[in-house]
């Protein structure tokens, strides 16, 4: 069963913005991410996804990104597609919600990246 769906878009040009403040890729987004992201052009489309993601889980769950907090969670990449690795506690957070699995598809063009969220279960 469908427990939620989030969806958002994030301005590639206005997180290039962001990322120009010090610090601010630090404050926001884990080891990974920023080692995933790397530097140059490409990297605010990496990030722009990875804060799209964070948003689109936060309405798929109706909490809030303040209420999930930026550390609950990073956005890992492998050959299967785009992940969320969670927290413990934000994991906890799942499992009394009823949400079994978590879905995530991302994507970047044309100066926008975008993410859906999908929460299954029983």
């Amino acid at each position: 069963m469908i427990r939620g769906i989030g969806i958002d878009i994030c301005d590639i040009e206005r997180m290039k913005k962001a990322l120009s403040r010090g610090g601010f890729a630090e404050r926001v987004f884990s080891p990974a991410e920023i080692d995933y992201a790397g530097e140059g052009e490409a990297a605010a489309a990496h990030f722009a996804a990875a804060f799209a993601a964070r948003e689109a889980l936060a309405k798929a769950g109706g909490w809030g990104l303040a209420s999930i907090g930026l550390g609950a969670c990073e956005v890992l990449r492998s050959e299967s597609g785009p992940a969320f690795n969670f927290s413990g506690e934000f994991r906890r957070r799942l499992e009394e919600r009823g949400v079994k699995r978590v879905f995530l598809s991302i994507t970047h063009e044309a100066g926008v990246a975008a993410a859906v969220v999908v929460l299954e279960g029983d």
